[in-house]
């Protein structure tokens, strides 16, 4: 997005930018505001002790069953490009930077921003200095992505959570008195600005916190978090809801996502249209948090599991999040992701054993018929 009137060199110039951001800031504002004081609470719901009883079965089935060396990814390479099977899942500053990732703007690549993008990778451990949340050893590894849906609620299949190898966890999912039902081990927290928690919420000192970017502010706020520096002021004004002020981790458990991740899960994976450049908001072909996720496990693990997952708009007044009481309804408002060809996507994945689905919100593999 270009506003020329930033870069002419003047103080109007300047002015005028100041004004049109903090105009843009003040319509996002007020339009949370309405959405806000227009939608209605979720209902409660009540986990039947029979229903409890066949998830947590299922998990353990899971768990203790055949592990498949290398089996989601080698399912999602039939859908991806060659180039896909030297994918790296994360940017390192010991390896050559592709052309190819600045071919588009975030969050599908890096256009415009190499200089950037260099200054970070500086910042972050080569490859060999701290162990990658990878496949490190001969044993098969399993993954689970951790959503953020209502569905958890009140299974309480903390402890199962915890015994997976890697535990993937999404934006500002939290743990504390939520742990009985989402557990309290956290492998990687993969999050952008805005979506990170305020107050840091895993106490594991070997969490590793992944970096995505949608926007050049995004790069800004992660340097500063890993040099504990305040962001920059100019760079606030592109946040459209407040941003932590500190990531409590060292430096070497910092990760910068390869927007190539994402870019596959659109384009290849979702058989989304080329990104456009539009003058604000994108089309809706920027997959959701989860299922770039769930691209990213299969680099670090076996075999991928979902838990949390699901957006069942058919039910409006159903907890949208397990740790608040937003409905459902919330995501018919939102105009980035494509919910219903990614629920398609993911259904499917679960039907020829891709992945597994352990709470049954995208599809139900353990439910009588």
């Amino acid at each position: 997005m270009r506003f020329p009137l930033c870069w002419t060199g003047h103080r109007r110039g300047l002015a005028a930018c100041l004004g049109l951001g903090l105009g843009l800031l003040s319509l996002v504002s007020i339009s949370l505001q309405l959405i806000r004081t227009e939608t209605r609470e979720a209902v409660e719901l009540h986990v039947s002790p029979a229903y409890k009883q066949l998830v947590h079965e299922y998990v353990r089935r899971v768990l203790e069953g055949p592990c498949r060396p290398r089996g989601t990814r080698q399912n999602l390479l039939a859908e991806l490009p060659a180039s896909s099977r030297n994918i790296w899942p994360f940017l390192r500053r010991d390896e050559p930077l592709s052309g190819d990732l600045f071919v588009y703007p975030p969050p599908f690549g890096f256009q415009g921003l190499k200089d950037k993008v260099e200054d970070l990778l500086q910042l972050l451990p080569d490859q060999d200095s701290e162990p990658l949340p990878e496949r490190s050893s001969s044993k098969c590894h399993r993954c689970v992505v951790v959503g953020n849906g209502g569905i958890l609620r009140g299974l309480e299949l903390g402890r199962l959570i915890n015994r997976f190898d890697t535990i993937i966890r999404l934006n500002s999912g939290p743990l504390q008195e939520f742990s009985v039902d989402v557990g309290n081990r956290t492998s990687v927290r993969m999050s952008y600005p805005e979506g990170t928690p305020l107050h840091w919420v895993d106490s594991d000192p070997h969490t590793v916190f992944v970096a995505v970017v949608y926007k050049r502010a995004d790069l800004s706020w992660t340097s500063a978090m890993i040099n504990r520096l305040s962001v920059p002021l100019w760079d606030w004004i592109f946040f459209w809801q407040k941003v932590p002020q500190e990531v409590p981790l060292e430096p070497s458990r910092f990760r910068l996502l390869n927007p190539s991740i994402i870019k596959e899960t659109a384009l290849d994976l979702l058989k989304y249209p080329q990104p456009r450049q539009r003058l604000w908001g994108w089309d809706q072909n920027v997959p959701t948090l989860g299922v770039s996720a769930l691209n990213l496990a299969s680099l670090l693990c076996d075999e991928v599991s979902l838990v949390g997952f699901g957006y069942n708009l058919s039910q409006p007044g159903v907890p949208l999040h397990y740790y608040d009481h937003l409905p459902m309804s919330l995501m018919q408002q939102q105009k980035m992701h494509n919910v219903n060809q990614e629920t398609e996507f993911l259904q499917r994945l679960v039907r020829e054993g891709t992945i597994t689905d352990l709470t049954g919100g995208v599809h139900c593999s353990f439910c009588s018929s």
